[in-house]
């Protein structure tokens, strides 16, 4: 017969770890959610087809656009976009200013001070230059070349890739609301990169604009959102959320409707 002095130490550790799980669960931003009524999104509003915002009404539209709000719909609550940009968008997770973000790709700085969900995306990264200057450019290497510059857009993945990609080259970081790819469009830089699908949409809606021929897209980079790192509760309805929609084809029937897939 095992003695009380051993049944009880575990009595107790069982006892502060059901308390434990309780108070995590009520701390949650998942239990907040569905007491407010309100899912906080941050969103930049610059990434099409992702998250694209129409200043004639202030309203969303995009790929992820429609992830959150099917999220908030499947919660039962109301969906509120909050306006930010790619540099300070980890320090609105941090600081609670919203729940969660629409997707960034991840990378181990962004890592080390937020949380991700699981990944529902992927997407490679492209140059891009002005159909007139095509010829300058045939691989990776053309571009990385002191008299080229490259534009890039500050706090994103590509102005870090571009630091790796580039370092012969002229690197010229603009700042959101600016875009790396109007400094193309106007002559004061020469390519900018960014991931496949933005560059997709790019060059259909700038006939002047063109992707560099080279032989393939780098740095394959999963999507997903940004999460408090600390709220595991959370982290862990959003994962179950995202494999109960992969499996119903949600994500699929979605890259279809932006085209980005047949």
């Amino acid at each position: 017969m095992m003695k009380l002095h051993v049944i009880l130490p575990f009595i107790t550790f069982l006892v502060a770890g059901t308390f434990s799980l309780a108070q995590a669960a009520d701390q949650s931003r998942l239990h907040k959610i569905l007491s407010s009524g309100e899912l906080r999104v941050g969103t930049t509003g610059d990434w099409n087809p992702m998250s694209i915002k129409n200043t004639s009404n202030d309203s969303y539209e995009g790929f992820d656009i429609d992830v959150v709000t099917e999220l908030a719909k499947d919660m039962g609550v109301d969906v509120t976009f909050v306006p930010t940009d790619w540099k300070t968008l980890i320090n609105g997770v941090v600081a609670d200013k919203y729940d969660i973000t629409t997707s960034a790709s991840l990378n181990p700085k962004r890592m080390a001070v937020a949380g991700y969900t699981d990944s529902y995306y992927q997407v490679g990264t492209v140059p891009l230059t002005l159909k007139k200057n095509l010829a300058r450019f045939n691989s990776w290497e053309d571009i990385n070349q002191p008299d080229i510059t490259v534009a890039t857009t500050l706090g994103t993945v590509q102005e870090q890739q571009a630091k790796e990609y580039f370092p012969q080259a002229t690197l010229k970081s603009v700042e959101a609301p600016a875009r790396d790819f109007q400094e193309v469009i106007s002559g004061r830089a020469l390519v900018h990169i960014t991931s496949n699908v933005e560059a997709a949409t790019l060059i259909q809606k700038y006939a002047e604009m063109a992707i560099v021929p080279v032989a393939e897209p780098r740095s394959p980079t999963p999507l997903a959102m940004l999460v408090a790192q600390e709220d595991q509760v959370w982290i862990n309805y959003l994962n179950h959320w995202i494999e109960l929609k992969k499996s119903s084809g949600f994500f699929n029937d979605l890259a279809r409707k932006w085209k980005l897939a047949d």
